[in-house]
Formats: C-alpha cells, sequence, structure tokens
C-alpha cells in the first residue's frame, strides 16, 4: 500500500514539473502566427493619421527603401530617347505621382516617375534608376515637403539641402539639365486639410524655398517658382487650389503646367 502511495506521489510530481515548464517554454520553441510577431516599434510624430502611414510603411522601409521595384518593369520596356527627341523626367513625390502629364503637355515625352509619400533620401536612392538610366534632357524635381513632415524620420532643411545638392551634382555628372521646384506652400481651411498642415510649417516651407533659390542662382540651375504662383493673401496654398491642402487639383495643375514649360526651356537653352 505504501509503495502504491508513493508512485501516485512520484506521477503527481512529474506531472507538476512538466506544466511548469511548458509555462515557462521560450516563445522561440513555438510556431507563432503572423499575429504573434510583434510591429517594431516606432516613435510617434503627434499626428495619428501620419503614425499608421509610417508603420503601414515598415515593409518598404525593410525591403526596397527607394521603392526601385515601383518603375522598374517601366524602367526596362522604355526606349532609349530617339534623335531629336527632348526627354524630361518629372521626379518627385505624390504631388508628381498623381500629376497626369499626357493631359497637361500633350504629345511632349514627358516622364513621370514621382512616387507618393517619398522622401528626398528615398529619391536618391532610385536617382541613378528613375533619372540618369532614362537618359533625359532634362529633369525637373520637386521634393521636400514630405521631408518636413517626417514620413522617413526626423528630418532637418539642411539635411533636405544635402540631399538637394546630391541630386544636382548626379544631373551635372550626366549632363542632365536641372530644373528646381519650390516646396508647394499648404493650407488649412478644410478639415481634411488640418493635419497636412500642422506637419508642414509655413516657416520650414519659406527657409527651405530660400535656400534653395539661392543655391539655383550660384549654380546656374534653374528655379522653379510654383509658391509664389500658387500662395494667397495669408501665406497659404490657395484654397480652391487643392481639397486636402496639400495635393494640388486640376485648378491647382493648370497654374502649374506652363510655369513648368517655362522652366524646362529656359533650361535647354
Amino acid at each position: 500500500m505504501h509503495s502504491n502511495r508513493f508512485l501516485n506521489l512520484g506521477i503527481l510530481f512529474v506531472v507538476t514539473v512538466c506544466a511548469f515548464a511548458q509555462q515557462l517554454a521560450p516563445p522561440a520553441a513555438q510556431s507563432p502566427s503572423p499575429q504573434m510577431v510583434p510591429t517594431p516599434g516606432i516613435p510617434s510624430t503627434g499626428f495619428a493619421g501620419l503614425d499608421r502611414y509610417r508603420v503601414g510603411r515598415i515593409a518598404v522601409f525593410a525591403d526596397d527603401y527607394g521603392q526601385l521595384a515601383r518603375y522598374h518593369d517601366a524602367n526596362a520596356a522604355l526606349a532609349p530617347p530617339a534623335a531629336g527627341e527632348t526627354r524630361v523626367v518629372f521626379f518627385g513625390d505624390s504631388i508628381t505621382d498623381i500629376w497626369h502629364l499626357d493631359q497637361y503637355f500633350p504629345g511632349k515625352p514627358y516622364i513621370n516617375r514621382g512616387i507618393g509619400g517619398q522622401t528626398t533620401p528615398q529619391m536618391l536612392v532610385r536617382f541613378r534608376q528613375d533619372v540618369i538610366d532614362l537618359h533625359p534632357k532634362v529633369v525637373v524635381i520637386l521634393a521636400g515637403t514630405n521631408d518636413i513632415a517626417g514620413n522617413t524620420g526626423p528630418m532637418r532643411n539642411e539635411d533636405i539641402e544635402a540631399n538637394y545638392q546630391s541630386m544636382a551634382e548626379l544631373a551635372h555628372a550626366n549632363d542632365i539639365r536641372l530644373v528646381y521646384s519650390s516646396v508647394l506652400p499648404v493650407h488649412n481651411y478644410t478639415e481634411k486639410s488640418k493635419d497636412f498642415f500642422a506637419q508642414r510649417p509655413t516657416a520650414r516651407i519659406l527657409a527651405l524655398n530660400d535656400w534653395l533659390k539661392n543655391y539655383c542662382a550660384k549654380n546656374h540651375i534653374v528655379y522653379l517658382d510654383y509658391f509664389s504662383a500658387l500662395v494667397d493673401d495669408k501665406g497659404l496654398l490657395k484654397k480652391d487650389l487643392a481639397d486636402d491642402g496639400l495635393h494640388p487639383n486640376d485648378a491647382g495643375y493648370k497654374i502649374m503646367a506652363p510655369l513648368a514649360e517655362k522652366a524646362i526651356a529656359e533650361a535647354l537653352k
């Protein structure tokens, strides 16, 4: 009887130890489901919409920071410029990306290489693939607003300026004429514009544009001043030119298109 009692106690002890060991087993010993994989922590920007955007871009930032895949196939299918062709690449972020160049510059060999949300460091990564290797006569660059907002992290104006310089030097080294566009003004006249506006302080836009204008003057680069043509008497983007305070609508692009055409003609002189 005593031996059975000790046997039962021994079995109970083994079962208890095994259960306790299972509780202490490290997660790596299991096969985690996708829901169990933690999301890397990203410091808050103070703007819920921007925070959601940045979390949603983790895969892009990790796997294809410059988003080279976006235009890889289109570039491969693009024929070299024809004899006498004045190929122009419009290079930038969403303001370029959503611009239907064929509608505003009909019949012109203008190529759109804008990617929504991008910042200047991302553009530098793809500058060779999406600009140099396409052999344009001119590149029109519109960038900087997302850097100010912090789409890929905090950026000082000095950092943005350094990236402007790097793209200018790459263009010059490859005999590509350069047009640098001012950062556009923004407004907060509508409910959906308020976050975009708060992320892009007007003082920073003005300071960056002032630096860019002076840099262009010193380095014989054409400066395309969209800002002055789109700003209202309060220093903001005219309300009727952008519903969300940031991205031009048709009325906005109709103002920008002839300015871009004039700047391209100046660069080709």
